[in-house]
């Protein structure tokens, strides 16, 4: 009997084990996976209207600041790689939203160009180094969202050394970064409610942001993360499911256009 228990007990300590490194790798690549299916819509109809590159600018920099948290306050390390990913996961596809936007643009000037031959629309290229509150976000090159990318860490992050020894920054700068995550599908959320519809956007991503979120919160509360880490995610969750409930309502009944044109180079996003 003894020796069956034995036997059962080095049984489930391998099987604990290889529960826990599953869990990890979801962890890890799990916030990648939504975005898969939107990149692929983007690149197969080149047109990236649907898409909230804002939501770009919230991934970086809450996970800027949650890797900048890590060393004032240690975390788990799947936690630490998971924002390495996201990180290069939004660059990506910053780059190919940029593409894609400067792409139909000089379609649309060609086209304009040849149909009129009297003046050729021109669209005003908009730029980092401008420092026109105007148009942030809204550039017209992919090397100035990684301009500004690094203008933002390189400061961050000497604010961070700073400041390094104070328990209350240390603790406000792990709720920002998690709170700024937590507002990740607001861009988003805005974006329908200003289109009144949800053409263009993937339901697939959403539907994987909430079960990938939920799936994290969990994650958070049982492997004991700080706090703000499972509050934010709570909030992400309601999001989503504010943002699904959008995609049904706005396909059951649909809604009038609105009465105010909305240019080509406004929120809407990558």
């Amino acid at each position: 009997m003894e020796k069956s228990l034995g036997s059962l007990q080095l049984f489930a300590l391998p099987v604990s084990k290889l529960a826990s490194w599953t869990a990890a790798v979801a962890m890890v690549f799990g916030g990648v996976l939504p975005y898969i299916p939107q990149y692929r819509d983007i690149k197969r109809t080149q047109n990236a209207e649907g898409f909230s590159i804002y939501v770009c600018l919230v991934l970086l920099v809450a996970n800027i600041l949650r890797i900048l948290f890590w060393f004032g306050r240690y975390f788990e390390p799947p936690l630490l790689l998971q924002s390495i990913i996201m990180i290069i996961t939004m660059l990506v596809m910053l780059k190919l939203c940029t593409a894609v936007r400067m792409t139909n643009e000089l379609t649309t000037r060609r086209r304009a160009f040849s149909d009129s031959k009297d003046e050729e629309i021109k669209t005003p290229r908009k730029f980092f180094l401008d420092f026109d509150l105007q148009y942030f976000w809204l550039w017209s090159r992919f090397i100035d969202y990684i301009q500004c990318v690094l203008a933002f860490t390189v400061v961050a992050a000497y604010i961070t050394y700073l400041l390094i020894d104070s328990s209350l920054f240390v603790e406000m700068l792990g709720f920002f970064a998690v709170f700024t995550e937590a507002m990740l599908g607001t861009p988003q959320l805005y974006r329908n409610y200003e289109n009144k519809s949800t053409e263009g956007m993937s339901i697939t991503m959403v539907l994987m942001w909430a079960s990938g979120d939920t799936f994290k919160t969990a994650y958070f509360i049982l492997n004991q993360a700080p706090f703000q880490f499972w509050i934010c995610g709570l909030l992400q969750v309601c999001v989503d499911i504010t943002i699904l409930f959008q995609a049904y309502y706005y396909d059951r009944y649909p809604q009038k256009p609105s009465s105010h044109t909305v240019p080509s180079t406004s929120t809407k996003a990558l």
